[in-house]
């Protein structure tokens, strides 16, 4: 008999988005609980959660993504945890699969297949990696569905779009680092999982598609501002120091901004990085230089084999 679940969808103003959710939420089991975290919804989102019997924790102004979760975690009944984007779609028996994999190996976390609800033959997303320059990659994003993305293997980085976690895993690691508000807080919790020696697993037969940046868009002055903000607390979290490598991936990141015309909140979110680092004080990083080795080499692998993206290219050319 398997453990039940509590799901979580952090929420805001994604109300049409949040009955296509719901919906596949049916039949999907062992479920205890759904909870809809709000963070200050003006549309009908919150009527839309409890017409579909989802208990809201209502906020009263949009906090992010990371305090959102952490309601959540922190008023959930199940031992176990699905976190879910609004804006995700799940296939029938994603749960089960993903659930029934976690406890066969054992494994602290697992994630499924993503692909693109436009284009679902294309990837939207599988595990993440990231590089010892601080920037993260999420493995097959915009590539054609093939054979390297349907192989079962142990991750360290599961993106928080959809993943189902062990409750006791925030109890071990703690929740999550708020400053993040939004992007990366999944790659910073995944590096605390490695220092403790917890790891997860990728089950591609865990199907789901994601409508990707739904709320804000891809390039939003803000996404951007808020992603460069947090690959500097990445770096001062887990790496430490400003080597080669951090320099040649943030600068390239910047590019890669400048080339979308968001320059200006790249820049922004660097300055904002700055400041935030220094109102904090760190403990000195845990030495992850072999789990940084290993998921680098793990981009580069996976690049290889279906094709560089030009800023892995450069980045690896580079270091």
């Amino acid at each position: 008999m398997l453990p039940p679940v509590s799901v979580l969808i952090p929420n805001w103003n994604g109300a049409s988005r949040l009955k296509t959710l719901f919906r596949s939420l049916q039949g999907q089991e062992p479920i205890e609980e759904i909870i809809v975290i709000d963070n200050g919804s003006t549309d009908s989102s919150r009527a839309v959660a409890s017409a579909a019997g989802a208990r809201v924790i209502a906020v009263d102004r949009n906090e992010g993504f990371a305090p959102a979760v952490n309601r959540g975690v922190k008023s959930a009944r199940g031992h176990w945890l699905a976190v879910i984007n609004n804006d995700v779609e799940l296939e029938p028996g994603w749960l089960k699969a993903l659930l029934s994999s976690a406890l066969a190996r054992p494994a602290w976390f697992a994630t499924g297949k993503l692909l693109d609800r436009a284009r679902p033959s294309h990837i939207d997303g599988t595990f993440d990696a990231v590089c010892r320059g601080g920037t993260a990659w999420r493995c097959g994003s915009g590539r054609p569905d093939g054979p390297a993305f349907n192989i079962e293997t142990q991750i360290q980085f599961a993106p928080f779009t959809a993943v189902l976690l062990k409750k006791e895993l925030f109890g071990r690691v703690g929740l999550l680092d708020e400053r993040f508000e939004s992007y990366l807080e999944d790659v910073d919790f995944g590096l605390r999982c490695a220092r403790f020696g917890l790891s997860g697993v990728y089950v591609p037969s865990a199907i789901a598609y994601h409508q990707g940046s739904a709320t804000l868009g891809r390039w939003h002055a803000d996404s951007v501002r808020r992603i460069s903000r947090n690959q500097l607390l990445l770096v001062s979290k887990h790496i430490g120091r400003y080597g080669w490598p951090v320099f040649v991936a943030q600068g390239l990141w910047g590019l890669v901004a400048l080339r979308h015309g968001a320059a200006w909140p790249w820049l922004k979110g660097k300055l904002d990085g700055r400041r935030l680092i220094r109102q904090t004080t760190e403990q000195p990083p845990s030495d992850l230089s072999e789990v940084f080795i290993r998921s680098e080499r793990q981009i580069k692998d996976l690049q290889r084999e279906t094709g560089f993206d030009l800023y892995w290219k450069l980045y690896f050319a580079l270091t």
